[in-house]
């Protein structure tokens, strides 16, 4: 039996093809042999490390879920941030260059589109929202009244969210992921000093 070390690289090595494959086919045409294909590996061995397809995509989205805390914690980790410094860092976070990628935007993209349907995927979704939405609010909290905190943070997330949706589906996507973050950006400072509250610079 494979040593645990050998086991999570194959592991990896799947989610990996996993997100070649649904990137350059979609998620419905991400079939058991074109992952195990370009994983260079036995089909077998995706129902041997994951149960199978079902677990393996829910495994992929959970990865993705993983880059997007990590690119976070890689955002806030220089020194004590200031709540505002916080705030952008978010937004970073998420228009990050893992983020931007062809691969990872079609990923999300197939992921979104099965999330209406698929319960395990869904719940994923919902966490990740949760997540986005505790991250900013905790944020705001410490700048603005509790209920502006809570408002401010629900918009914020809801640009997130719609600005990378229009930026993954623009023709120029470098150049719309660089606009919407922007636009983020500008949207928590105006909202900062509205409340009388110095934004960051």
């Amino acid at each position: 039996m494979p040593k645990v070390g050998v086991q999570e690289e194959r592991r990896r090595q799947l989610i990996e093809a996993t997100l070649e494959v649904v990137g350059e086919l979609g998620l419905q045409s991400a079939t058991i042999g074109a992952i195990s294909r370009t994983a260079g590996m036995s089909s077998g061995l995706i129902s041997h490390y994951f149960g199978g397809k079902q677990a393996l995509i829910e495994a992929t989205l959970r990865q993705l879920l993983e880059e997007l805390k990590l690119a976070l914690l890689e955002h806030t980790q220089a020194g004590t941030l200031t709540p505002q410094q916080r705030l952008v860092a978010i937004v970073e976070a998420n228009f990050s260059d893992f983020q931007r990628s062809t691969a990872t935007t079609r990923t999300w993209l197939s992921f979104w589109a099965r999330a209406m349907h698929e319960p395990g995927l869904a719940r994923l979704q919902h966490i990740n929202n949760r997540r986005l939405y505790s991250n900013l609010c905790y944020s705001f909290r410490q700048l603005l009244p509790a209920e502006a905190a809570r408002s401010a943070a629900k918009q914020t997330a809801a640009l997130i969210d719609g600005f990378w949706l229009r930026s993954a589906l623009w023709p120029d996507q470098e150049e719309g992921f660089r606009e919407s973050e922007a636009l983020c950006r500008a949207f928590i400072n105006d909202t900062l000093t509205q409340h009388g509250v110095e934004p960051c610079h």
